[in-house]
């Protein structure tokens, strides 16, 4: 993995994404990219032989247990609700999409 790019390989790349670019910032990009690889590459020499695998970075228990439990009655719900229509049992909510 080479820590430093050519203006060549950073114009290709633009192209691919379809971007148009000025010197400046094809300049700027192949050090800020290479600069990237690079330390990517000092992460990966990192020895991580005596870290055990882990399934997820959270060690915290749920904090409930699930399980099914009897809800609101839909009549009372319904009665606290602005707007709502008891006989199809929905409510009416702003518009979110145009």
């Amino acid at each position: 993995m080479p820590a430093t790019f050519s203006r060549d390989e950073i114009a290709r790349v633009a192209r691919l994404a379809r971007l148009a670019l000025s010197d400046e910032e094809t300049d700027l990009f192949a050090r800020q990219l290479g600069d990237i690889l690079a330390y990517a590459q000092q992460i990966a020499a990192v020895d991580t032989s005596d870290v055990p695998p882990t399934a997820h970075v959270s060690t915290a228990a749920p904090l409930r247990e699930d399980r099914v439990q009897p809800s609101l009655p839909r009549e009372e719900v319904l009665a606290a609700a602005p707007d709502a229509d008891g006989e199809t049992g929905l409510f009416k909510v702003p518009r979110v999409l145009a």
